[in-house]
């Protein structure tokens, strides 16, 4: 049977998207209202050996890949009248864009052919290898990832998704002063330093717009928000508390996660041209419950009415359809591009047992979409990006089971959520048999609302692109209440219920939720850090303080005192970007306050959401009610009782503003801490690969045959540490399937999501030897035929490292039974005449040999059938 080729796949492209203009959306005749555009790009970040951000779990480190995370980017721009028939529209300068891209990828292309001249030929002398080219290629007025195949005889090569945005003329009237920018990541939260530093490079990508040197996209219309998944690389945030359980700052995170923004707004600016938006939103049940369902019913119970068939959770999603749109002499020609969605649901459905990067529910929610969308296109490469965002989820789990003690399986104490006191027992799950079960089903209900929502009629939107940014200092936020009390906001401080955790991730230490007293024993041992004088504890009151984090100043800040607040509008649609948690009640609230300005202001029936996590972080937002439970939400609730109140009364000032067309003040910045961080994640050391071995050769070979829809294939392979190089843009594994004509097609990487690549080593317990065991869930609609199973990965050789021997020699005395006492005494020889001979030393540390080296092998082949 012929395989799907690439004018097949592209045809399918087509044939989808046109499936969907002829639907839902596009029931009617879309007017392009805007200049819209979409990019995606990875920023999966070191695979191994750092900690994740989430549940401040020191054994959660990661050990693999189990999806890759992506940076989602939106921009939109305000269309004038009279752009539409606009004949000669002005360059504004993405030109320069397309020659950094092509120098970049220049640079890379001769990077890759120095290693590729290194990896020994041993490596590819197995079964026949394959060579997975990207290629863009013009379908419907968009450039496509596709897939092509060569001769089966080919050395291996990784998928490589880079690529480039082609230059695009804007209309004049685009400019950093009516276009907003969007950007959901695969990551836990937002970043202060994040955005400092993706700005930085925005300035080295990016031609300044106008006499100010602002890029199109800039600190007060951008917008990073984390989708909250708890299996993502930590040490991002510059902050200590951040980095206590990740063992400090990570550069490697910090350095993807800055890298993927940067180049998804890049391809999304390139990707900018005429469109069309339409919004929809409906309920999703059976997707969430409260984590916390003591605090939802203090709020008042008129309050709560209002919101009865709804209960104590949020179960609206609200989605923006974003499609580019031509007038050709037939009509209007549509195709969408992305969607974005806020659904509140946390990203904790694989719990803190995982040690394998991944998206969680959101992210997979975000492949099914991206995978129905761009059909015969890998991961991260089609032109449809597809963004399931957070909003307020604070007290919303995904693990609608609820809470139950591990040991006996009755019901956790319902305040405490306790089991005989220990809380390390009460543990929420569910829906699923599992935890990856449990993330496809919640994933899957998402996918499946927003097809709903998509195929559905909406309204389409119109009007003004415009929004207001301020920094608040909410250390010391003077609040005026609706009684007209003056209230302050209080340094940051954390309660003794943040140390116990919550039923999706219990804390480390003997603390339970609920508690509103401190212990003498804990009030001693917080005071080493500070002791909070007593109008910080009457401020944060009836709040216990365990941590008083506001007032640390040692190494640097523990947390944030200036925080970025942002709105956005496009028409009469409005972002709210929160750089915190809010829980459902404190969400409701706050949308509230500002659909009251809005609509007071002449906009009738605005649609609002949240963008929660959005570019910093500053735990969580309760009410004031909540907040006298001290449920884990609440003390974690930095800036006291009245936090609630001062987001609201800034959200309705610069909301005011907005609408009043007046520019919003704010407070100076949060600093730059960059150059004080510290990190004790240990270095990427020497690999070793044992005696007689080989780099990449398969130690345990897959079986002969599996049956598709219930066996899972695997290999493993002697690998090296995967923080050499992280893969961006390609994978440290394939699935690939053999074509009729001798060919081997790649099917699935790993940022598919029923593969999983887990490494396991590469420490002094193994003397530096590792494995990369790569699984395979074989889905149900895999192609019948020969499989194999490719690694693909980066040693650090010991030739190209002297300079690291010489300094380590002693800890790879046993390298292994043959080797370790030739190699210790060569390295003490050579240690000790360098230290004595300067030349020597000089030439060791200008050997010009590869510092690191490629290495790649297949498995051998074997049969996937039916039943």
């Amino acid at each position: 049977m012929m395989r799907v080729t690439n004018s097949i796949a592209a045809l399918l492209c087509v044939l989808v998207h046109a499936e969907l203009a002829q639907s839902g959306t596009a029931n009617t005749e879309q007017k392009a209202n805007f200049i819209v555009g979409s990019g995606i790009y990875d920023m999966t970040g070191p695979a191994a050996q750092v900690g994740f951000m989430g549940y401040a779990k020191t054994s959660q480190i990661g050990h693999g890949i189990h999806t890759r995370l992506r940076a989602r980017a939106y921009i939109i721009s305000q269309l004038e009248d009279g752009d539409e028939e606009q004949d000669a529209n002005v360059d504004v300068g993405l030109d320069l864009i397309h020659q950094k891209q092509q120098q970049q990828q220049e640079q890379k292309a001769e990077l890759a052919n120095e290693r590729t001249s290194n990896v020994e030929d041993a490596a590819y002398k197995r079964a026949p290898n394959h060579n997975l080219k990207y290629e863009r290629v013009r379908v419907g007025g968009h450039h496509r990832g596709q897939l092509s195949h060569v001769n089966a005889n080919a050395k291996p090569k990784e998928p490589d998704g880079s690529h480039s945005a082609e230059p695009r003329t804007l209309p004049e009237s685009v400019s950093p002063d009516n276009t907003i920018c969007f950007v959901s990541v695969d990551i836990g939260m937002g970043s202060d330093l994040l955005n400092i530093r993706v700005l930085k490079r925005l300035e080295e990508l990016l031609p300044a717009m106008d006499d100010t040197g602002r890029r199109l996209c800039h600190v007060d219309n951008l917008s990073i928000s984390g989708t909250h998944t708890h299996s993502a690389p930590g040490g991002f945030l510059q902050y200590v508390l951040y980095q206590i359980t990740t063992a400090g700052f990570s550069e490697e995170a910090m350095g993807a996660f800055v890298e993927g923004v940067a180049q998804s707004i890049v391809r999304a600016i390139g990707d900018m041209d005429q469109g069309s938006i339409s919004v929809n939103q409906g309920k999703l049940f059976g997707a969430n419950i409260n984590r916390s369902p003591t605090s939802y019913p203090l709020n008042p119970q008129s309050e709560r009415d209002e919101y009865s068939t709804d209960g104590d959770t949020d179960k609206t999603m609200v989605q923006l359809m974003i499609e580019h749109t031509w007038s050709n002499t037939s009509g209007q020609s549509q195709e969408p591009i992305g969607l974005i969605n806020w659904f509140a649901v946390h990203g904790t459905s694989l719990n803190a047992t995982n040690l394998l990067i991944s998206g969680d529910n959101k992210g997979y929610a975000s492949y099914l979409m991206e995978k129905k969308m761009n059909p015969g296109i890998l991961p991260g490469q089609g032109s449809f990006v597809a963004a399931f965002a957070s909003t307020n989820l604070g007290d919303v789990s995904p693990n609608t089971a609820g809470p139950r003690c591990i040991d006996t399986g009755k019901p956790c104490d319902l305040v405490t959520s306790t089991c005989g006191g220990n809380t390390n027992l009460c543990i929420a799950s569910g829906p699923g048999k599992n935890m990856l079960e449990s993330a496809e089903i919640i994933g899957r209900k998402q996918f499946e609302k927003a097809i709903e929502l998509m195929e559905a009629e909406s309204e389409q939107l119109e009007g003004t692109v415009s929004y207001r940014h301020s920094f608040v200092d909410m250390s010391n936020l003077t609040v005026t209440l609706s009684d007209g009390t003056e209230v302050q906001t209080c340094p940051a401080a954390l309660g003794y219920a943040f140390a116990g955790g919550t039923t999706d991730g219990p804390g480390q230490f003997p603390f339970h939720q609920s508690t509103n007293t401190s212990n003498p024993f804990w009030n001693m041992i917080s005071g080493f850090l500070s002791i909070p004088t007593q109008k910080q504890v009457d401020c944060q009151a009836p709040k216990p303080i365990l941590l008083n984090t506001g007032e640390v100043k040692l190494p640097y800040s523990w947390d944030p005192k200036s925080v970025p607040v942002s709105i956005f509008r496009i028409g009469s649609f409005f972002i709210l970007n929160v750089p915190a948690e809010l829980t459902t009640m404190a969400g409701r609230r706050l949308r509230k306050a500002v659909r009251s300005i809005l609509e007071n202001r002449g906009i009738d029936d605005p649609y609002i959401t949240i963008a929660g996590l959005a570019n910093s972080y500053t735990h969580y937002v309760t009410t004031f009610e909540e907040y006298a439970g001290q449920r884990y939400e609440a003390a974690s609730t930095l800036y006291g009782p009245h936090t609630l109140a001062g987001y609201i009364q800034e959200f309705e000032r610069i909301t005011s503003d907005l609408m009043d067309d007046r520019e919003s003040s704010s407070d100076p910045p949060p600093k730059d801490l960059g150059d004080k961080q510290v990190s004790l994640i240990p270095p990427r050391a020497v690999d070793t690969v044992g005696f007689a071995r080989t780099f990449g050769s398969v130690a345990v070979q897959p079986k002969d045959s599996y049956v598709r829809g219930r066996d899972t294939a695997s290999a493993s392979f002697r690998s090296a540490n995967p923080r050499h190089n992280q893969r961006i843009e390609g994978s440290f594994l394939t699935i690939d399937l053999l074509s009729d004509d001798g060919n081997w097609e790649t099917r699935y990487v790993d940022g598919d999501w029923c593969t999983r690549f887990f490494w396991n080593g590469g420490d002094i317990d193994s003397y530096g030897v590792s494995f990369a065991e790569i699984s395979w869930d074989i889905p149900d609609d895999a192609e019948q035929g020969i499989y194999r199973i490719c690694n693909f990965g980066t040693r650090k050789t010991m030739i190209a490292n002297v300079e690291w021997m010489l300094a380590h020699a002693p800890g790879w005395w046993l390298l292994d039974a043959f080797g370790s006492m030739f190699v210790g005494i060569t390295i003490e020889v050579i240690r000790t005449v360098a230290y004595f001979y300067e030349p020597l030393s000089d030439f060791l540390s200008n050997l010009s040999f590869p510092r690191e080296a490629e290495f790649s092998r297949c498995s051998k082949s074997f049969l996937v059938r039916t039943g």
